[in-house]
């Protein structure tokens, strides 16, 4: 744990092993938080921003180390690809790939901490009114175990530039990274107390924070269970609450696109990290003129995905992160069965034995489906797609719209004006036209629905952690007389 500017062991001696999905064997063992680990380091934190240095430093200079952070993430991107690559299943390509992404959030809110300052708002002759922000205060971050290093990125890198302070609790699955960024942190030279580090189960240490009277802020990335949770344990202090809770995300593919290309994008948009992915475009509603041939090939170049370690140089996908989730998964590729989807690739662990000891799970196409279906409607969180058809626009935005969630679309189709009719009626938080799945740390990201509050990167994911005050000058005060006397 890092509390307080110091590194530490949790209060009770407890330690949790940290294994790896490829074949189950341990890679590290990390210390578990208590409650009082809790409480000391949501007092860091308070002490920290109440009357330590970090709230008085100026906007540029919050920006500086923000920068100094993104240069200690590009000298040690080797390192850290490794650490998440082993700790998370996904490849080595992916985890340079998200040590890149990270690189670039930390440099965008480096750029815009200062940019800024408030503003003047009209008022009457002979006052001076001002919007001024200032941070909200002790904020709690915890992070889900499939980005683990991205998604913390999106949560710290916006709350020190607005000059918070933090308490962060990683993901007890895939924690490793975290601890490499908090080491950067200090190196950048993140004052003592500003982030503090708690490791744990989120029955014990997310709870803490989350009820926590001294936590100003819950940022929560996760699924919809706990974060309703977390609204209801945040509501007795009325805390802020910033959620992120994935989605079942439809990718619509009409009938004028090349199938080629359709078809290669929406392989990565499923399969991506073994479809542990909040935003996965696991929901293909496909044109019946391309129903048949899409679905044949995609089916087909499904089967040939590489499974393997994720340092090998040929492997395609890694194995999913634990074995709970794995059955998790296998209970909803049967639930689909029994209601009557058709599999057509995949629906089963891989057989070679190279890979028996790992977390793996064949990636796997439904076929045969409708919006009843539980596997259409539940978020799956692996390597799980389902295809229904659709003859008309309408009928391809009705069903695209039919989830509780609202994460994020895709739409595929030659036709210029339709995208954007299609994009403009979808109600998701990011829509893609003729892609899926990349973003940019300038634009804003989060869902309709259920799937959260909030948005995180972009301006407003760096207005979640400010406050808003306004400050009211009377340039020249003078007796009003409103009583009498």
């Amino acid at each position: 744990m890092h509390i307080g500017g110091s590194w530490r062991p949790a209060s009770d001696g407890g330690v949790r092993q940290i294994t790896n999905p490829y074949d189950a064997s341990v890679l590290t063992v990390v210390s578990e938080a208590t409650a009082a680990d809790v409480d000391d380091a949501v007092a860091a934190a308070r002490a920290a921003f109440d009357g330590g240095p970090w709230r008085s430093v100026s906007a540029g200079e919050r920006g500086e180390l923000l920068h100094r952070v993104a240069d200690l993430l590009v000298r040690d991107r080797a390192e850290i690809a490794l650490m998440e690559s082993l700790d998370t299943g996904k490849t080595l390509r992916e985890g340079e790939i998200d040590v890149d992404d990270v690189t670039a959030v930390f440099r965008y809110y480096a750029g815009l901490a200062d940019k800024d300052a408030g503003r003047i708002v009209p008022a009457p002759e002979g006052v001076l009114s001002r919007v001024v922000y200032e941070p909200v205060g002790v904020c709690a971050m915890i992070t889900p175990w499939n980005y683990p290093l991205l998604q913390l990125s999106w949560k710290v890198a916006p709350a020190l530039a607005a000059g918070n302070t933090m308490v962060v609790k990683p993901s007890e699955v895939t924690p490793v990274t975290t601890l490499k960024l908090m080491e950067l942190l200090v190196e950048a030279g993140v004052p003592a107390g500003v982030v503090n580090l708690v490791p744990g189960a989120g029955a014990t240490v997310g709870a803490a924070l989350v009820a926590h009277p001294d936590v100003d802020l819950v940022s929560f990335t996760g699924g919809l269970a706990t974060g309703s949770g977390i609204m209801a344990a945040a509501a007795p202090t009325v805390k802020k609450v910033a959620l992120e809770l994935g989605g079942k995300n439809p990718n619509i593919i009409f009938d004028d696109v090349d199938l080629d290309t359709a078809v290669d994008y929406a392989l990565t948009a499923a399969f991506l990290h073994s479809g542990q992915v909040c935003s996965a475009g696991a929901r293909l509603i496909v044109h019946e003129d391309v129903h048949d041939a899409f679905t044949a090939e995609l089916a087909r170049r499904a089967e040939a995905i590489t499974l393997g370690h994720p340092l090998a140089a040929g492997t395609e996908c890694g194995p999913l992160v634990s074995a709970e989730h794995r059955a998790k998964v296998e209970a909803a590729v049967a639930r689909g069965t029994e209601e009557g989807a058709r599999i057509i690739a995949g629906g089963h662990r891989p057989d070679d034995p190279e890979l028996a000891r790992g977390y793996f799970y064949r990636p796997t196409l439904f076929v045969d489906c409708h919006r009843g279906m539980s596997i259409v409607q539940e978020e799956v969180f692996g390597p799980v797609a389902t295809v229904e058809r659709f003859r008309t626009e309408a009928e391809a935005i009705e069903l695209g719209n039919d989830t509780r969630y609202g994460l994020s679309g895709g739409v595929w189709t030659s036709d210029v004006a339709r995208g954007e009719r299609v994009a403009a009626a979808l109600r998701h938080g990011t829509v893609w036209i003729n892609d899926f799945g990349p973003y940019i740390p300038g634009a804003e990201w989060g869902g309709f629905g259920r799937s959260g509050i909030g948005r995180e990167l972009g301006p407003a994911g760096l207005d979640e952690y400010r406050e808003a005050k306004h400050l009211y000058r009377n340039l020249d005060p003078r007796p009003q007389r409103w009583f009498g006397s």
